[in-house]
């Protein structure tokens, strides 16, 4: 009997490696912090339908917007550690409202880890085509001689697109109205129907709209000129390198998920990136693809908490 439980034991603890090996089995849930229509769920999107194909398993996108992307967020950090529900990380949840909401019920650097990078993506400054202001310079112009009037729409307080805007008001000296939406796609649509004038996006989510002639990009405020639109000049070089700035996107999953299941998803990601369906996609949208291994992706994201959370501090911006 004793030799029966011990092959049994045996048979037991040789499975475990095979088991582990054999992820996933079943499909995997991707939490976007933000509301369908926005950049972060445009990514999501592509990542997943690349991501699922790589792995042979679907990927179920699960919008989970609110608290600027923390909702979602903690959602995750208190998730099962076994590779079935992954985090499409962002800056604002990680590395800006904590800061700004004072807390959060999770660490953004102890309750996750931090898999791969996918994308680095400048934000871009568009109008109601009714809008008097045809360059950045003229909006500018407008919202020092009504101060406290202009009002921009963001997809959520916390959101980088909203520091952005707070920065903007540093640096002009002149007070802005913050209109936050539950995601960039319903603050895209007020921004379209003129009940919002002006609104900071991240390109990616911005650029279908731009392109359609929906509103009127005024500025990107990334270190050069977007490719996907090569006429739209950079704030910097319009005089005002203090706003440069870029949000990013992520994959991250909660801490203690296997290693086995985090190398299997770190080399997958590598992969995702490099398909020239992705580069193409990524190209089109104005997204800057970047792969990181999950030690320099945690690095990352580490740099991007010390960055912002001064940032935060000293802009005075409050949750909206």
């Amino acid at each position: 009997m004793l030799y029966r439980r011990s092959l049994i034991a045996a048979s037991l603890v040789a499975a475990l490696p095979a088991r582990a090996q054999a992820w996933p089995t079943k499909p995997i849930k991707l939490v976007v912090p933000y509301a369908p229509g926005g950049t972060t769920d445009v990514i999501a999107r592509m990542i997943a339908e690349h991501l699922g194909q790589r792995l042979g398993q679907n990927i179920i996108v699960d919008n989970k917007p609110g608290k600027g992307a923390m909702v979602g967020t903690a959602l995750v950090a208190k998730a099962a550690p076994d590779g079935y529900t992954l985090l499409m990380s962002v800056i604002s949840g990680l590395s800006i409202s904590p800061t700004l909401y004072g807390g959060a019920d999770f660490n953004p650097m102890g309750d996750f880890i931090h898999v791969s990078l996918a994308s680095r993506n400048p934000s871009v400054l568009v109008v109601n085509p009714g809008f008097s202001a045809r360059t950045f310079q003229e909006y500018v112009d407008y919202a020092k001689a009504n101060p406290g009037k202009l009002a921009f729409a963001t997809s959520g307080a916390g959101s980088s697109n909203h520091l952005l805007g707070a920065r903007l008001e540093q640096v002009i000296g002149a007070a802005l109205v913050h209109v936050p939406y539950r995601g960039a796609g319903p603050a895209m649509v007020d921004t379209i129907a003129g009940n919002v004038p002006s609104m900071f996006d991240s390109l990616p989510s911005a650029a279908p709209h731009i392109k359609a002639g929906k509103v009127r990009a005024l500025a990107v405020s990334g270190e050069q000129r977007s490719p996907a639109f090569p006429d739209v000049p950079t704030m910097k070089e319009q005089g005002f390198p203090d706003l440069i700035s870029y949000s990013w996107f992520g994959i991250s999953v909660p801490a203690k998920t296997p290693q086995t299941i985090v190398d299997r998803l770190a080399k997958e990601m590598q992969a995702v990136l490099k398909e020239p369906a992705v580069v193409k996609r990524w190209e089109e949208i104005g997204a800057e693809g970047s792969t990181m291994t999950p030690a320099e992706f945690s690095r990352f994201v580490q740099a991007e908490i010390d960055k912002w959370t001064p940032v935060v501090k000293a802009s005075g911006a409050r949750p909206d």
